[in-house]
């Protein structure tokens, strides 16, 4: 008899599968090699991309910073960091949306870009994200670090890499055009109130202004000084 052909299962070639896609992964390998269609074909290849979705969505990484691309220090790992690079991105890409600066995140903040803790999360969020013009004003000061430090002692390769994913994104540009469309729409708004407060209207314009004149008194006035003799 002849021996049957062993078929290894279908290696995808998705980067860091993480052991929950492992089971995914095993049923996928399967599937191909004993060819399950035919009349369930429809509902195989839902399960297959059902599966698929789930390994992606758990073993991508939540921005564009991994581990490998940082040094870790004596309390923070190489994954701390990336998650601190990824979080101040997606903070930035959110809006500055409150629920987004948790505690560890500013605690963390605070201590990076030549930052001070303003007292508390409350003072540094009013300080930095509470209005437009704050937000260009934190942009700048985060791009004009000069990220002093050794990267085994300092997260100065993170805030280097932060600066880096700025400038790629055009993050300041497109706040300093937010900030200008706003102020404009300030300055219009002020012009709107003087002019319907101090400017003639338009049917008025062609009409002279009338002074109002009092009638003078006709009675003659007898002079002072002949009154004396």
């Amino acid at each position: 008899m002849m021996a049957q052909s062993h078929q290894s299962p279908l290696n995808l070639p998705l980067p860091r599968w993480s052991s929950a896609c492992t089971g995914d992964s095993v049923f996928i390998g399967r599937m191909f090699q004993r060819g399950r269609y035919g009349l369930n074909q429809g509902k195989v290849e839902g399960r297959l991309r059902l599966a698929l979705f789930f390994c992606v969505e758990i073993t991508m990484p939540k921005g564009p910073f991994l581990p490998s691309d940082f040094t870790a220090t004596k309390f923070s790992t190489a994954a701390d960091k990336a998650e601190f690079g990824n979080t101040f991105l997606r903070f930035i890409e959110s809006e500055w949306a409150p629920a987004l600066f948790t505690k560890s995140f500013y605690n963390r903040l605070s201590m990076c870009f030549s930052h001070i803790a303003h007292y508390n999360r409350t003072q540094f969020y009013e300080e930095w994200f509470s209005s437009l013009a704050a937000q260009v004003r934190f942009l700048k000061h985060t791009l004009r670090f000069p990220c002093y430090g050794d990267p085994e002692y300092t997260f100065s390769d993170v805030e280097r890499a932060i600066q880096r994913e700025i400038v790629n994104r055009n993050y300041l540009a497109r706040y300093e055009l937010r900030l200008a469309e706003e102020q404009q729409a300030t300055d219009l708004a002020l012009l709107r109130q003087l002019e319907s407060k101090y400017r003639t209207p338009p049917e008025e314009r062609g009409r002279e202004p009338q002074l109002a004149v009092q009638p003078s008194d006709q009675t003659p006035v007898a002079p002072i000084q002949g009154s004396l003799f």
